[in-house]
């Protein structure tokens, strides 16, 4: 018990800091706060630029985030306890994906608000990337709804600079939605229409030249025949 409360309390000193770092020497802009539901479960989707991506989203969401990490990140006891304090759970990257689906279940069934990237992994060129599936099974299994953000400026600046960063940042949210209920096992291409749907809204928060993949004219491009 003590040991949730010391997490919730370091938590809340670090979204308190990463504000006011954010907000005096930085230049942050948050749009879209009142599509946040205040309660019950929520997975939050955003494109991924940065490590500095966690602390804006901390920064721009009204309410704790739980996230997931690499289990090498809790190696050392300096870094599990910030790990843990900042609601950071552990995977094993070896266990394809079981452990976190697991620790991302626990918590949107505990009414938490979880944060995966879809992309997987850092953008190369800022742009959005294809996204994995990861994100359309833990919705499908939990049912919970879905929160896209945007975050746009934090590659700008090395993580060493979050607490001033003299850059300017946004985070751009947009109204949850829910995936739609498929009956028995749906099949690789729904599958990858739902993706397309996930990512597609992320897009929409997102200038166009950013829409990388997800770009409505090289979608269109592609399903257009040739020959």
């Amino acid at each position: 018990m003590n040991g949730s409360k010391d997490a919730n309390l370091l938590y809340r000193i670090g979204h308190f800091l990463v504000r006011f770092c954010f907000r005096v020497f930085g230049r942050i802009d948050v749009v879209g706060t009142e599509c946040v539901p205040t309660f019950g479960p929520v997975i939050v989707v955003s494109n991924h630029l940065s490590l500095n991506d966690p602390p804006l989203l901390v920064a721009a969401i009204p309410r704790p985030l739980y996230f997931i990490g690499k289990q090498e990140l809790f190696g050392n006891p300096v870094f599990r306890f910030l790990m843990r304090g900042f609601h950071v759970s552990p995977f094993n990257r070896s266990s394809a994906g079981i452990d976190a689906m697991r620790a991302l279940m626990q918590n949107l069934e505990r009414d938490r608000a979880v944060v995966i990237f879809p992309e997987g992994t850092r953008s190369p060129d800022h742009t959005l990337q294809k996204g994995m599936l990861g994100v359309v099974y833990l919705a499908m299994k939990s049912q919970a709804p879905i929160l896209p953000v945007a975050v746009i400026g934090t590659n700008k600046f090395p993580l060493w600079r979050i607490p001033f960063p003299f850059k300017k940042m946004k985070a751009s949210i947009g109204p949850p939605f829910t995936l739609p209920i498929i009956e028995g096992k749906p099949s690789r291409a729904v599958m990858n229409s739902l993706l397309d749907m996930v990512m597609g809204r992320i897009a929409d928060q997102l200038p166009p030249e950013l829409h990388g993949v997800y770009s409505r004219k090289r979608i269109t491009n592609t399903a257009e025949p040739t020959g």
